[in-house]
């Protein structure tokens, strides 16, 4: 809910919506507000027994099985002004390994 007078949020406070802005109080109309500071994140799982040719493939050496090829995915296990972290599993044994 925005304010009329400076269209700044509203907050709640006890029974009103409060504007932090210019100060603007309205009561509440019976309807439930919910305040989140917290925002959605999408996560992709893929469980060890799905059929994982849906990632993308790369010719890299496995350090298990000597195998040219492995799925890889990146992910973001540091800071964020450092690089992903790439995580391959062999198409042949399915040994997983990194690389930073």
């Amino acid at each position: 809910m925005f304010c009329p007078k400076c269209g700044s949020l509203l907050y709640p406070e006890g029974d009103e919506m409060v504007c932090r802005k210019c100060g603007y109080h309205k009561k509440k109309e019976g309807s439930r507000v919910v305040v989140s500071s917290r925002k959605e994140k999408e996560l992709t799982v893929i469980e060890e027994n799905e059929d994982t040719n849906v990632l993308p493939k790369t010719n890299v050496r496995c350090p298990k099985c000597g195998n040219n090829e492995a799925y890889w995915i990146l992910l973001q296990t540091r800071a964020a002004d450092e690089p992903e972290t790439r995580i391959y599993t062999c198409t042949k044994c399915g040994h997983r390994w990194r690389e930073y």
